[in-house]
């Protein structure tokens, strides 16, 4: 499953200790000793009662005589169960049904023991299309309704009665009946389409292999698709028929995937079809389905005529996600959600790959070295949690999709295949897979089969990351003859958070050289990196491609070295890592803002987008939580003499650009819009108002990124005049890219009046619940919009409730976490004590951690920002 459409930065992070209450939670697993083989499902929703039927036959195995099965089952209505055993002369028992509402499980009871063996289970039931885009929901357009699925992590129960771990993996037959005008896309090919009751007709689907029932899907509309294949396998991307136009690159980027994939796993593509398709209610950003893939529309629809480069690449980034999970997740899945990482890590890792491979203009590892910098900024607080985590509940394994499963296991497998190598990785990946097709897998399988391939202590290594939280700090002292004296410790954002246990990594550091890089695997005994004497090394620099998991401290003489020709020696995603180490250690009390700052400017001619991108990011939230607002405004001007030379310098914005170059102008013309320069906020005006203009539009000789950022410049800037103009867009527009950009662009509006009518439109019921939380998250992390904003969500609580979902309230409570001062913590705090968000309790507490770190770094480094002010010319 993606999450980037569901701003993965935000998601939650869980305590480093045991879920509470673990021995309770425990009970939710269901007993054991059963084991189902296959299911036959035949369902009929209705679509505008909001309802469904089904009939379920279960075929299992029962290890001993037992006189009861249990089984999940959440929201359904049972109307009979019949167990049949088998043999010369079946023998059938209708069982009493008994629920358990809160471990959402149902037991059926028969009058006499079912012996050990074969076991038919007939179920007849009725369930309902409900609004929480889980399990089998309803999914609304102005023209009508469909009936969809959304089923990981534990919500097929709510669709069928299953055994919904996916441990318990079965095949499948799947048939519904349905409005004759509608079709059904499922995980396998038709192969049957029956005229059924007056009006109706029955779609029935091939088997499916052995899999998990969170990966089962069903959707039921009008869709129409575009076509194409790849390595013989057919490929589709549908939508809703006014949308279909903008499926074309879906389809492109997956017939390039595909091939891509099959070559690198050495094991082909498994299922008869592929198809993915855009929903208009979708909460995540994507749902691997074996052999159907589920989208928000913004994940997989795309304008080339209109599109800037980042969507077109977060379409790719999230086909290829996906795509992985056939292999990662779906083909070989994980025993239990401790294990989530197997899933979500190993698709995280390897959504770059073939992206980069495909399109290496877009700098794909840049933007690698800009998200391990955000998680390792996201495992330096003092609420984080271990790769694999005890989780068992609903409630707790919703809460392990964070940016620990995705970032930081992504993050670790990406430092052990640059350690082993991409070769040598690989075949100890497709040796994981071959070994466990269609079955599970633990974290110990993964690591074994790396390090008997590798014959390098992977197992250690990978141990070392899954098993503690945090993030190693490396500090290294000057070479000497006996290699480079090291230091190893957690490293905190917040040096307040610091308890001074010892904890230490075995991990491989690998330096920079002339050539290929050195890598040795330093670990608890061992104090010293040792280098060889003929090295070919220009300077000491300890993480060499970027891609190690940890931060480093060098001394004066090594950073001064590195920076003296950091931007002719260094890699851009070394430089990204090299800027995120020295903003990490200001955070944590160990360098100083002024210093930082220098090192901004001394990068500030950098080519690279994402250098610079890293480096003003930073510079922000200088901005944003330390600066006064006399320190702000002057802050402001500084940057806009520093940066707009380099900005004139690359001249007027055009498509034909290098999507380097676009995103680079892009930046800056958003950055010197921070100074209020008159000029620029003219032309962003400007052509804001022709792009919501009903007779003008988009400029498609126009660089998209470029327009993107005149939309956020006039926004942060506007009147209502204009937010009139992007309201009515954000209704009436149909490409789902430009209709999402025009909403959120609605909380941009700084003016107070208008930030109200944003917060009234938001709990109105006119903004689906699967966007609404985004909206009052970026008015939330705005320092201009932050107060009102709470202020709001407090007074009218129950409206802003009411818009949550079971995934969206804790983000809200995520972002709480904005505030900086310690009356806005206690209020924060004393809110949510007794106004209740579902899982949101470590949420919460990672709100008030990053509220106190806040605090500690204003405290600690404001009166440095006022020196270094006070340094710089003309001030």
């Amino acid at each position: 499953m993606s999450l980037k459409a569901a701003l993965r930065s935000t998601l939650i992070v869980l305590a480093t200790t045991a879920f509470t209450a673990a021995t309770a939670a425990h009970a939710q697993r269901l007993p054991g000793g059963v084991h189902p083989e296959h299911y036959a499902l035949t369902l009929t929703p209705d679509l505008k009662a909001a309802t469904f039927t089904g009939t379920e036959y279960i075929d299992l195995t029962l290890d001993a005589p037992s006189n009861s099965i249990t089984l999940n089952s959440a929201e359904i209505k049972f109307q009979s169960v019949i167990a049949t055993v088998g043999g010369s002369v079946p023998q059938s028992q209708p069982a009493a049904v008994t629920l358990d509402e809160d471990k959402e499980q149902a037991t059926f009871t028969f009058p006499k023991a079912l012996p050990a063996g074969k076991v038919t289970l007939a179920i007849s039931y009725t369930g309902i299309l409900n609004d929480k885009l889980r399990g089998f929901y309803l999914s609304k357009t102005k023209a009508r309704n469909y009936a969809v699925t959304q089923f990981e992590p534990t919500d097929a129960r709510r669709a069928f009665p299953s055994f919904d771990e996916p441990a318990y993996k079965a095949t499948f037959d799947i048939t519904l009946t349905v409005d004759a005008a509608d079709t059904v896309i499922s995980n396998t090919n038709q192969i049957a389409d029956i005229p059924a009751t007056p009006g109706k007709h029955t779609l029935k689907f091939a088997t499916t292999p052995k899999m998990s029932t969170y990966l089962v899907a069903f959707l039921v509309g009008d869709f129409k698709c575009t076509t194409g294949s790849s390595d013989g396998v057919p490929i589709r991307a549908c939508s809703t028929p006014d949308k279909v136009a903008l499926t074309p690159f879906a389809v492109e980027s997956a017939k390039y995937i595909l091939h891509y994939y099959n070559t690198y796993f050495g094991i082909k593509y498994p299922m008869p079809k592929l198809d993915m398709v855009a929903l208009p209610d979708f909460e995540a950003g994507a749902m691997e389905n074996f052999g159907c893939i589920t989208y928000r529309e913004t994940d997989l629809l795309s304008d080339p005529k209109t599109a800037s480069i980042d969507a077109r690449k977060r379409v790719a980034s999230v086909v290829a996600h996906e795509m992985a999970h056939q292999w990662f997740g779906d083909m070989v899945t994980m025993q239990w959600w401790d294990n989530l990482w197997l899933n979500e890590g190993f698709a995280t890792w390897m959504e770059s790959k073939p992206v980069a491979k495909w399109h290496p203009e877009w700098n794909v590892p840049q933007d690698d070295a800009q998200e391990l910098d955000s998680t390792l900024n996201y495992d330096s607080g003092k609420t984080t949690r271990t790769i694999r985590a005890k989780a068992e509940t609903p409630g707790e394994i919703n809460e392990m999709f964070d940016g620990i499963a995705y970032g930081k296991a992504g993050a670790v497998l990406g430092m052990v295949e640059n350690y082993l190598g991409e070769e040598t990785f690989r075949q100890g990946v497709h040796n994981y897979l071959a070994a466990h097709l269609y079955a599970n897998a633990t974290a110990e399988d993964f690591w074994s089969a790396q390090t008997a391939n590798s014959h390098q202590p992977v197992d250690k290594i990978m141990q070392s990351f899954v098993t503690q939280p945090g993030v190693p700090l490396l500090t290294f002292s000057n070479v000497s003859a006996n290699g480079a004296p090291v230091a190893q410790k957690r490293f905190f954002l917040s040096a307040a958070n610091d308890n001074g246990k010892s904890q230490s990594w075995t991990l491989p550091v690998c330096l920079k050289t002339a050539s290929k890089p050195i890598c040795r695997v330093l670990t608890p005994e061992n104090s010293t990196l040792s280098i060889p004497a003929n090295a070919p090394t220009p300077f000491f620099y300890a993480n060499a491609n970027g891609k190690g998991y940890y931060r480093t401290a060098y001394t004066p003489e090594q950073y001064n070295a590195i920076l003296a020709k950091a931007e002719t020696t260094l890699s851009p995603a070394e430089r990204i890592a090299l800027i995120g180490d020295r903003w990490a250690l200001v955070r944590s009390g160990q360098g100083t803002v002024g210093d930082f700052l220098n090192l901004v400017f001394a990068v500030k001619n950098d080519p690279n987008a994402a250098v610079i991108q890293s480096a003003l990011q930073k510079s922000g939230t200088i901005l944003a939580r330390i600066a006064s607002k006399e320190d702000h405004d002057r802050m402001e001007i500084i940057f806009h003499a520093q940066f707009a030379p380099v900005y004139a310098a690359l001249g007027k914005p055009a498509k034909s650009d290098s999507p380097d170059k676009q995103a680079l102008r892009a930046t800056l013309f958003q950055l010197l819009s921070g100074a209020k320069d008159p000029a620029i906020l003219a032309q962003a005006r400007e052509i804001a108002d022709k792009i919501y203009s009903p007779t003008e539009g988009r400029d498609t000789n126009l660089d998209p990124a470029f327009q993107d950022a005149a939309i956020v410049i006039a926004a942060t800037n506007g009147d209502a005049a204009l937010y009139d103009k992007i309201l009515e867009a954000s209704k009436t527009l149909n490409n789902p890219e430009e209709q999402t950009q025009a909403l959120f662009t609605l909380a941009r509006f700084e003016q107070p009046a208008l930030v109200t009518r944003t917060l009234d439109y938001t709990v109105s019921g006119q903004v689906r619940n699967q966007d609404s939380w985004i909206l009052l998250s970026i008015l939330l992390q705005n320092p201009n919009t932050r107060v009102q904003t709470w202020d709001y969500i407090r007074n009218n609580w129950e409206k802003v409730h009411a818009q949550f979902t079971t995934n969206s309230g804790v983000r809200v409570v995520a972002a709480a976490g904005s505030f900086c001062s310690v009356p806005q913590r206690d209020d924060v705090t004393s809110f949510f004590s007794t106004h209740k968000v579902d899982a949101s309790e470590r949420t919460l507490s990672k709100s008030i951690d990053s509220i106190n770190d806040c605090i500690q770094l204003k405290t600690t480094q404001q009166p440095n920002l006022h020196q270094w002010l006070e340094t710089q010319p003309g001030q």
